[in-house]
């Protein structure tokens, strides 16, 4: 959700904006932070072929991508990389977790049965 949808559902709602829940925006972020962005958002991303778990960034691609755009800083772009790239990793388990869960529910229908069984 961006900024403009939170906003647009307050009014509907009528309350108004919660500023410690208000999605945040890139644009908001220090220049070193958006370049981090801009060049995470480039770096091909791992992903297990039998799982479907994210595995996180390729970052052998990034010493290429810090040249070619010529980033004075490499190494506290690449922090503020590995940090963002941590975050995406505990969301995207966390909502894969959630999807099993809810998966698991919808298979047993809910309702747990038990069986008496004497041999």
């Amino acid at each position: 959700m961006d900024v403009e949808k939170y906003l647009r559902i307050c009014e509907q709602l009528g309350e108004e904006p919660d500023p410690e829940r208000m999605p945040l925006d890139r644009s908001g972020f220090p220049e070193e932070v958006q370049v981090a962005f801009f060049i995470s958002d480039q770096i091909s991303e791992k992903w297990d072929g039998m799982s479907g778990s994210y595995l996180g960034k390729n970052w052998l691609e990034a010493q290429e991508l810090f040249k070619l755009y010529e980033i004075p800083n490499p190494k506290e772009i690449l922090g503020f990389m590995q940090m963002h790239d941590m975050y995406l990793m505990k969301k995207r388990f966390e909502d894969g977790e959630r999807r099993r869960k809810s998966k698991e529910k919808q298979s047993s229908g809910g309702k747990q049965y038990t069986h008496n069984v004497r041999g």
